[in-house]
């Protein structure tokens, strides 16, 4: 639920810009957002506290968003994601909510679940936060535009670097809270899960609802870095079942390295 929330400017940003035409952006902030959210928010957060984790919590996850990668690499190699690659994503996106479901429901506790937060305030909260979306969608994507003509950069680049980072925001933000709190499930499985949601939902339902164009250059340089940085995470989570300091410096400079490369390359 936490990353299905944060995730939620991604999609709206995603499906504002496809239909205005501007599949570059729509693309790009998906891409640029999922390694943002692994080498930057992921490699920041761990700089600032380190983490030991119980690899066993996020198998099932980490599967699953390798799975969703190699599920966009495949169905962008034919050039186009289209309506029956959208439906295919958001049928993972079911699966994998299902088998989380699943998953967990033994583990779940009274103490675990709480109470239900009960206001009369929470419609109000919800209509204003999902105006807020929508208007700042539109002004994101309408002055991503005008900046990728600005510097003469395409749309894609504007996409992974300006777009992706300002989407990304609220992983980030959500991240450090949880860390400082000591919750270290949440933010790493808010990132991991807000990657599944990025490719499951942003792409099942931008594609569906406005076909979208993959460039063939795609596969030179940036999906290979979003599958790269997926696996790495894997060896961390798996192997060395921590996140240091150093680990968090690895990550974040891969993310760089990637931003640089892709503005100057």
């Amino acid at each position: 639920m936490v990353s299905f929330g944060t995730s939620a400017p991604e999609l709206i940003v995603s499906l504002n810009a496809a239909i205005q035409g501007n599949t570059g952006i729509a693309i790009g902030n998906v891409i640029g957002s999922n390694i943002a959210n692994l080498g930057l928010v992921l490699g920041l957060t761990a700089v600032i506290k380190p983490m030991l984790f119980e690899s066993k919590s996020y198998r099932l996850s980490w599967w699953v968003m390798l799975l969703s990668a190699l599920m966009f690499i495949g169905f962008a190699y034919d050039g186009v994601l289209d309506r029956t690659d959208g439906m295919f994503f958001i049928a993972g996106l079911l699966v994998f909510i299902t088998l989380t479901i699943r998953y967990r429901e033994s583990g779940f506790t009274d103490e675990d679940t709480g109470e239900a937060v009960k206001s009369k305030m929470i419609p109000v909260y919800f209509l204003l936060g999902a105006a807020g979306l929508y208007f700042g969608s539109e002004l994101l994507v309408d002055n991503a535009v005008v900046i990728a003509k600005s510097l003469g950069v395409s749309e894609f680049i504007i996409g992974i670097t300006i777009v992706a980072l300002g989407t990304s925001l609220p992983e980030f933000v959500t991240s450090i809270m949880a860390i400082i709190k000591g919750q270290t499930s949440i933010s790493i499985g808010n990132l991991i899960g807000s990657n599944i949601f990025n490719v499951f939902a942003v792409l099942g339902i931008t594609s569906i609802v406005q076909p979208m164009i993959a460039n063939s250059f795609l596969f030179r340089f940036d999906l290979p870095v979003m599958f790269g940085i997926s696996l790495l995470i894997g060896f961390f989570l798996f192997w060395s079942k921590k996140l240091s300091r150093v680990e968090g410096a690895i990550l974040f400079s891969a993310y760089l390295f990637y931003v640089l490369y892709s503005l100057i390359a």
